[in-house]
This record gives C-alpha cells, structure tokens and sequence, in this order.
C-alpha cells in the first residue's frame, strides 16, 4: 500500500503545538467559553442580538423565523463547517458534494445538484460574512467557524434587504469584532483519529487589542490537517490510502477606527486557502473497475472504496477586502458597505472512465480507453459590491430604512481534458488530421476545452418600514432589481462542438415584503409574513453533441435560456420564552415559479437548466430548549417539509423529461430533520466545572437529483463496459438516498483559570451517510456516492484570556 507522506510532518507539527499549548495554558488567567464535541445547551434568545433586519435586535423580536447559533453553540456542537451547523439548525440543509463544494438550501427549496460544470448558475441561499456577500452557487465557501460571534439562518425569501441568490434564505456568518474596552484571546487545538487510521487537527488563535482610546484590532489564524477516509484502487493493484485529506489555513485581521465619535470604520482583509488531496466519493461502479469486467481483475467495491487512473485535488483560494463605515448622525444612521473578492478555484477530478466510455463508443483501442486523464476546471473570480443605506435610530413607533446596493462580477471558467496521447489514437482510428481540425485553437492531448468568461452587473434600491401601534408592529418593504449579464463560450476538442459565441441576457422585477407582528404577553409573540424572492435567469451551455446520443440531443438540445426564479412566501409563527424555556414555532407555504432545475444530460456529459413552471414547498420549524434542572440542560429543534412539483415537463412525445413530473419531490432536501441535545454541567472545585454532552441528529431521505425518483430503483445498462461480458449486465442502486443518524458524545472540564479540556467521540456508531449521487456521463462511466465523515475520536484544548 502507498499512502500520502507529508501528511505524518504537518500532524507532528499539530500535536507539538496542542502540546505546548497545554502545559503554557495554566500561566494564563481567565475563564474559558464551552468545549467541542456535543452539543449546544439552552438559549436565552433574549440576550441573542441578530441584524437579520439590517438593524440590532433579539431573536425574540425578530418578526419572522431565524436560528441563530451562537459561539458557545458552536464550540459545544463541535462544528467546523456550515454542513455540521446545519443538522442543528430547522429546515436548513447541505448537499455535500466534496471539500468546498457545498451547496445551501432552506425549507425546501432546491433545484436539484448544481455540479461542476455549471458556473452560470445562480444561488438559491445568499451567504454573508458579516455585510459582505460570498455566496457562489456550487462553491459556497467552506469558511472556518472561529471567533465567530453567532451564524444567523435567516428563513424564507429574503430579497428586500439581501438581493438576488436569498430566494430561499440567507445565513450569515457574524464575526467578533475588534473592541477598544480590553485585550481578549483564545487559543485552541485539537487532535483526531479518523475512521482508525488517519490523523487530523488544527491549531487556532485570535487575539483582540486596543491601540488606542479609538482603534483596535482583531488578527484571528487557523490551521487544520483533515484526516482522510477514502481509500482508492489503483491500476497496478495498490492501494492509495485515506485520498481524501486535506488542509485549511487562513486568517483575518480587523481594525476598528473612531476618527470621531460618531464615526466607526472598520477596513478588514480576509484570507483562507483549502487544499485536498481527493474526494470523498464512494463508487459502485467504474469503467474499469467493475464486477463484470472479463479482461480486467473483477472488483466488488467495499464501503469508502473508489477506483483511481490518475490522482485528484481541489484548490480553493479565498481573498476578501472589505471596509464598513458606520456614522451617526443622532436620529439616523449612515452605513457604506464596500467589499472585493478575488478567488481562484481550481479542481482535477479522474475523468479517465468518462473519456474511456466514449472512447468504447467511438472504437478506439483498447489502449486507447485505458489513457489516463484528468479533467481540470479553473474559476477566476473578482467581485466588486457597493452598498450604502440610511437608517432610523431613534425609539419611536415608526423605523425605516432605505438602501442603494450595486455588484460587479467578473468571472472565468475554463475546463480542459488532458490526455497524454489521445491525439495520435484519435487520427489513427478517425482518419490523420482529425485531432487537429477539431482543436478549434486549443493545445494537443486534450479532448474537451472551454473558456467561459462573463460578466454580471446588478443595481438595486431597497427600503422597509415599520410602525408600531401598541402591541401590534406592521412592516412592509420592496426591493427593486436590474441586472445584465454577458458570455462568451469557446469550446474546442473531439468532444465538443468547436462553439465561438457570445450571449446577453438581463431582467429586472420588484420584490416585495410585508411582516405584521402581535405582542400577545411579555413571553409569547404572533408573527405574520408575505414575501417574495428571486434568483437571476441565465444561459445554457452548448450540449456536447458528439457525445450525446440521438434520444439525449432530442430531449435537451432545446433548452438554450432560463428566466428568473420567484416564489412568494407565506409563513405564520409563535416565539415564546417563560424563564429557562424557549419555544419557537412557524408553519409556512411557498408557491414557486419558474424554479430552475438542473438536469444531467444523459450520454452528452452536459449538464442544463430549465424553468418548471409550478412547485410549492410547505411544512412546520420547531425549536425548543430548556433547563431541566440545575446544570441539566437539553434542546430539540426539527423540520417537516414537504416540496413538490406541481408542473409537468415532457419532451414531443409526451415523456417526463429528468422527473419533472406533478407530485414528484423537489431533490436534495429531506422531508424530516432533527436534532437533540443534552447537557449535565455539575461542579468539581471552585470555579471549575465538568460536563458530559451528547446530540441525536436525524436527516431523513433524499434525492440527489429529480429524475432520481422515477423509478425507485434505477438500472445503469453498463453498456460496453471495458473488458466486459456481454455489454448488457447491469448495475443496480436504489437512487433514493436513505436517512442516516449521527450520535455524539464528550465529556469535558472547565477550569477557573480559563482552560478548557474535552475529549469526544463523532459519529459513534460508525455511520456511513450518503450525502448525494455521483454519476459521469450519465452512469456509463462512473456511479458512486459522496460520503460523510466516519467515526472520529479526539481532544480539544482551549484557552481564553
């Protein structure tokens, strides 16, 4: 077996770190703030403050259905990523599908997978680090969760204020800020032990300091190694162990200038980058490694198994520059919000089955199939945002708040298919030249090539008011939207159609909010809302006809435009706090219109977006917390929701086109999510405590996509797979993605002197989630599942001063 040797060096450095951290701890002063590794107690939702409205609040008050998950939560929960978040927080759900490639759907509302290749898609779930907007369809990042203040999970369309890609809710990660009253930290690291044979951690520091009387600042680093799970094939019969590791490391530094006393600013520069050595995808079936294979070892793969020809990674480079100015004018409030991002992404995935599953097609040798190739997707991204709003700050019954808001986005895609040697069997077999008429200005060995530069602007004026008349608040606002967006689309290579065009497309609209809220007693608030999103319309990509089959370039060759995506939401809803006890409650409804769903194109290894006229999502949210007795706390928030099409999409002949049929699930979500937790806190000196946690967590099934449905059981004909039998043998798999449970469980110390201790166990009995499908050039190639992570035991040691 081979496994990756640089990891053991970064694991040393972790532990040595942890190490040092733990015997320096005791020297430090101050006590510390919850440990990782179950999860999070009671709430006092009064003593929460949110900006959900763009102005400072409780949850309580808030007059429409959020989460807010605060840093305690965070770090009691052991929750690295928003995925961990998610299972605790009512109607939100992830789609895990690799290291940073997440995507972000609330109460229902899902499209299906967005995957790789679709970079024109737009988000259905706005993402903001604090005011500044960092949301991109399939690569929402995976930001680090530290010295973070809370994360708030706003519910239901939140367009008014939020704008374009908030269709079906907005989360926004709120950090610490620098303050000028004291000088805080913490320090913290961890070590793991994954699936039993892998080692991660991370070690992590922020430190807050005045400079003086008016400025501060706020430098916060991290550094994790993840542990791998996944182990891959090789083609000389080796074993690559625990591929899917990884690393991530960044910081941010945060100053906060009062050149008058009425005047904050507060300039920021945000830094992370993640490396990963793999994915974690489970196959079932591969071109050449497959159960049915005659001149190739037949493999059967056990679980966490994948076949690899040539290796994969993922590199996320994230850069955010962003400055908030805040100035008080008494009665009202100026805020100018200017942010600039400039990412680079850069995936390689093993293509070697897809490009050998048209190389079978196409008769090449046998040679010829078996060439390794790696397909490579590269994303440039800069984004430019300018908001800038006024606001009421006054007590009196009536607040409003009025906005102007602008983006530029400036993105580049690029996709090429290297192939050693493909050209030269490509000219023997096609005929001498082919490989070169087909380049269409692209480099030689590469089968497939694209450039996919576009641009977007949007402008957009916003503003909402409410007045109060005793106990009852009435709120209405509007956003409204202009946008425009151009394409230009090169392709080129024997799997393409050799394009050269250019697109334009734009739209605008009005989306309006209206919230009536009822102070029924001090303890129990009645809350009302109407409101409605949207997300931008685009364009298609060019199908690959060459590889498509005669039915496939039938069925979507026809899809080129898709409009914008709208919804109104309609939810009621009861909040209720009586002492240690916290009860939220909403029911909502939401009719959809032109959801935009992606498909797999079948044979043509394209993926497109339609518009399905009708859908709707409803369903109940319900969070409740309580402190049984002293010290003894639990919460059990959950989700039910049901969200279905309510149109029908066929082709000429009257078939259902990809599950897009009347009743059928709108994918990814599932109908029931859940999540408990309970704590036992009890003293053992002075000052100190100890404490023994543990979570449920409970997602139900899933379709990773809507033609996933159809038939409950699909069969994937391996067509004629390399070395295979007949050509006609089948490979079986329920598409329905089952429910998984999650059980944690840690026991910890909080000492007097600020250091905390915890040992933990995630995922204790060894769970293998399947978090969505994976399938190449519509399973002739490749058919796996992307994973989650296994059992995990570790020790986090935290100090806070």
């Amino acid at each position: 077996m081979r496994a990756h040797h640089d990891r053991p060096f970064a694991i040393a450095r972790l532990a040595t770190a942890v190490s040092l951290m733990a015997i320096a701890a005791p020297a430090w002063a101050q006590t510390g703030t919850g440990a990782a590794g179950a999860g999070p107690g009671v709430i006092d939702n009064q003593d929460i403050i949110v900006t959900a409205t763009k102005r400072a609040s409780t949850i309580q008050d808030v007059p429409f259905s959020i989460n807010a998950q605060t840093q305690e939560d965070i770090q009691k929960s052991g929750s690295n990523t928003i995925e961990d978040l998610s299972r605790n927080v009512a109607g939100l759900a992830i789609q895990n599908l690799g290291p940073g490639q997440s995507q972000v759907s609330i109460r229902g509302v899902s499209a299906g997978q967005v995957v790789r290749d679709q970079p024109g898609v737009k988000e259905q779930v706005g993402v903001y680090l604090d005011e500044s907007v960092v949301s991109l369809s399939l690569f929402t990042p995976d930001l680090d969760l530290f010295d973070l203040n809370r994360v708030e999970t706003l519910r239901g369309p939140q367009g008014t204020l939020f704008g374009s890609g908030s269709v079906g809710g907005t989360i926004r990660y709120i950090t610490n800020q620098p303050t000028t009253e004291r000088v805080e930290g913490t320090i913290e690291g961890n070590l793991n032990l994954v699936n039993g044979d892998d080692l991660g951690g991370y070690i992590k520091g922020a430190i807050n300091a005045p400079l003086n009387d008016s400025a501060a600042v706020r430098v916060v680093g991290y550094h994790t190694e993840y542990g791998g799970f996944v182990n891959a094939l090789k083609n000389d019969g080796t074993i690559d162990t625990d591929v899917n590791g990884g690393r991530r490391t960044g910081g941010r530094i945060a100053f906060m200038l009062q050149p008058a006393e009425n005047v904050t600013i507060t300039p920021r520069l945000v830094y992370q980058e993640i490396r990963a050595n793999g994915y974690n995808r489970q196959e079932v079936y591969n071109l050449f490694a497959n159960p049915f294979t005659t001149t190739r070892p037949p493999v059967t793969f056990r679980e966490r198994q994948q076949f690899l020809l040539t290796d994969e990674s993922f590199q996320d480079n994230f850069l955010l520059a962003d400055l908030t100015a805040d100035v008080d004018f008494g009665a009202v409030g100026l805020t100018s919000v200017t942010s600039y991002i400039d990412r680079r992404i850069r995936t390689r995935r093993d293509a070697s089955a897809l490009t050998g599953s048209v190389s079978v097609d196409l008769g090449f040798p046998d040679a010829a199939v078996l060439l390794p190739s790696g397909l490579v997707d590269a994303t440039a991204l800069e984004t430019f945002t300018q908001e800038l709003r006024l606001a009421s700050t006054g007590p009196g019954p009536f607040q409003w708040l009025v906005g102007g808001f602008y983006s530029k986005i400036d993105r580049f895609y690029k996709q090429r298919l290297p192939t050693p040697g493909y050209d030269a069997f490509t000219d023997a077999t096609l005929g001498a030249g082919t490989a070169a008429a087909v380049s269409n200005g692209f480099g030689p060995d590469s089968p497939y090539n694209s450039d996919l530069p576009y641009d977007i602007e949007q402008k957009a004026v916003f503003g909402e008011a409410s007045y109060s008349f005793g106990q009852f608040t009435l709120t209405a606002g509007a956003r409204y939207y202009d946008f425009e967006e151009e394409r230009s689309f090169t392709s080129g290579g024997l799997f393409s159609n050799g394009d050269r065009r250019t697109d334009t497309t734009g739209s605008n609209g009005v989306t309006p909010r209206f919230l009536a809220s009822y102070k029924a007693s001090e303890n129990i608030t009645l809350n009302l809302q109407a409101s409605k999103g949207f997300r931008l319309g685009g364009v298609n990509d060019p199908l690959n006809l060459p590889l498509c089959s005669p039915g496939d370039a039938a069925i979507f060759g026809g899809f080129q435009s898709y409009d914008d995506e709208s919804l109104w939401n309609y939810e009621g809803g009861v909040k209720s706090q009586f002492g240690g006890i916290t009860f939220n409650t909403a029911a909502f409804y939401t009719d959809i219109k032109n959801l935009q769903v992606t498909l797999d194109a079948g044979t043509c290894s394209s993926r497109i977006v339609f518009n399905v006229p009708k859908a709707h999502t409803a369903g109940v949210e319900v969070e409740f917390a309580a402190r049984l007795l002293e010290g003894f706390d639990v919460s059990v928030n959950g989700s039910y929701v049901s969200s279905k099409f309510d149109s029908t999409v066929a082709d000429a002949t009257g078939a259902v086109i990809g599950g897009i049929r009347d009743g059928n699930r709108l994918p990814s979500v599932p109908k029931f999510q859940m999540a408990a937790n309970a704590s036992y806190t009890f003293p053992i000196g002075p000052g100190s405590d100890a404490f023994i946690a543990a979570s449920f967590q409970h997602v139900g099934s899933r379709y990773t996509q809507p033609s996933d449905q159809e038939n409950p059981i699909r069969s994937f004909v391996s067509g004629l797979p390399f070395g295979g039998a007949t050509g006609l043998e089948a490979t079986v798999i329920d598409l329905k993605l089952p429910d998984y449970q999650l059980v944690n469980f840690s026991v910890g110390v909080e000492m007097e002197s600020g250091l905390d201790i915890t040992a933990y166990v995630n995922n204790v009995f060894d769970e293998n989630p399947l978090l969505s499908f994976d399938r190449e050039r519509g399973g002739r190639a490749r058919l796996g599942f992307n994973i989650g992570q296994p059992r995990t035991y570790g020790v986090t040691v935290r100090k806070s001063f």
